[in-house]
């Protein structure tokens, strides 16, 4: 078996950080090593201490080697829609995202952009993806297989949408069941993969899908389920008038039976306080999503709120309503979206975020988000100074939570040195 040592600086959390002072949170080293076998971390301490023996040594300092960023939410077939112009949500759906998904029936074209998209991951320090792919098996089917050959953590699902939406992007209750089936026995479990039985939203599916949906959800209580809420005012209003009798848009899949600890649901930003008690009941997991919020003018996320009530809150990407595929971009914009609002993210907290906290709230802290013993072995190599204006503002840092404030508010892909899936970098260099 191949034995590595990654020697770096190196940072992991071991809970949520409180405060600003709260380096209890965390783990920090130096001088570190990562003993690698077998695409997992077998060892994570000072490197003197470190059993070099038949070991390759692949030194990073002065790098900072920090667990592979976790997004929870983005959309594979969205990846060549990234800024388009639209009024808002439901113009920019209709005009670009639903005619550009319409292509995803091409297995060419699937297999193709599988590969651009998850290399666009990695390249951006991301290590573990849970994306939507189109309606078409095809598309998923295509994801599938491209991370299974990389051997990266993956969540994703074909979506399910029966109508509102153009012809070629409709599937049938009955279909869309079927098709989710035979990928949930081909792929879920295989390797690094998982299944998010995956309704669009209320919008999008009829009655009939919906309950198909909720059959899904109780055969295979193992897999995710992710979907979209409350993103939008006019999303809300036309989800209410579909299903005139739902107390309110959270109530829609509550009666389906989709809300449970293992479900995704992106945006959650206009909820009554009479939902966030539902979602907090379920132990649902609403998702952050700040760059396509703020991008096309949804409102804004308040995770206080939210946290006060109990809820565990993920965060994303959404590529491609959000704008970047980088997590310390999305970090960035999460930032401002919450000081609007009277709301602190301080470089501890955003960090453990991306890492260990998106983990939490999969369900999958046992096997990422850590460099502890035993994780799989997803690590992202940083650099604060990996351009001139950012070599500048480090000349003046004054200690680690300097450097981290500087990667989330200055650091994109140029950041990333290099990225790490299963033990195996991932970048070109």
């Amino acid at each position: 078996m191949e034995r590595k040592i990654i020697r770096a600086r190196l940072l992991s959390f071991l809970r949520e950080p409180q405060t600003p002072d709260d380096t209890e949170s965390f783990r920090y080293i130096e001088d570190g090593g990562l003993l690698i076998e077998g695409g997992a971390i077998r060892a994570f301490d000072d490197f003197d201490r470190i059993d070099r023996t038949g070991a390759e040594v692949i030194d990073h300092r002065p790098h900072l080697i920090m667990p592979g960023f976790i997004d929870t939410h983005l959309h594979f077939p969205q990846t060549q829609v990234i800024a388009s112009w639209a009024a808002e949500l439901l113009d920019w759906l209709n005009d670009y995202t639903f005619p550009e998904e319409t292509r995803y029936s091409d297995p060419e074209l699937c297999a193709t952009m599988a590969r651009a998209f998850l290399e666009r991951l990695t390249d951006h320090g991301t290590t573990t993806a849970v994306a939507y792919a189109s309606v078409h098996a095809t598309s998923a089917e295509a994801l599938f297989v491209e991370a299974h050959r990389r051997d990266m953590r993956l969540i994703t699902g074909k979506v399910l949408m029966d109508r509102n939406a153009p012809d070629g992007l409709c599937d049938t209750a009955q279909s869309g069941y079927d098709d989710s089936t035979a990928l949930i026995a081909r792929w879920h479990g295989k390797g690094r993969l998982g299944y998010a039985i995956t309704p669009r939203f209320a919008i999008t599916s009829s009655p009939a899908q919906m309950e198909a949906a909720q059959a899904l959800a109780q055969n295979h209580p193992e897999c995710h389920i992710q979907t979209h809420l409350s993103e939008n005012h006019a999303e809300i209003a036309l989800s209410c008038q579909l299903y005139p009798d739902a107390v309110d848009y959270t109530d829609i899949y509550a009666r389906y039976g989709l809300l449970r600890d293992n479900s995704l649901l992106g945006h959650a930003i206009h909820l009554s306080d009479r939902e966030i008690g539902a979602l907090a009941e379920a132990g649902a997991k609403p998702v952050f999503c700040p760059t396509s919020n703020l991008y096309l003018g949804s409102g804004l996320f308040n995770d206080n709120k939210l946290r006060a009530a109990g809820l565990c809150n993920a965060i994303a990407s959404d590529i491609g309503g959000g704008t970047s595929y980088s997590m310390l971009q999305t970090l960035a914009e999460g930032y401002k979206v919450l000081q609007l609002q009277g709301q602190r993210m301080h470089p501890y907290r955003a960090f453990h975020w991306i890492t260990r906290g998106n983990a939490v709230a999969l369900g999958l802290v046992d096997r990422i988000g850590t460099l502890d013993a035993g994780s799989e072995a997803d690590f992202v190599v940083l650099d604060a100074g990996a351009t001139p204006a950012m070599a500048l503002r480090m000349d003046r840092a004054r200690n680690l939570m300097d450097e981290l404030f500087t990667l989330q508010v200055m650091g994109d892909d140029r950041a990333v040195v290099q990225t790490y899936v299963a033990g195996r970098a991932q970048k070109a260099i």
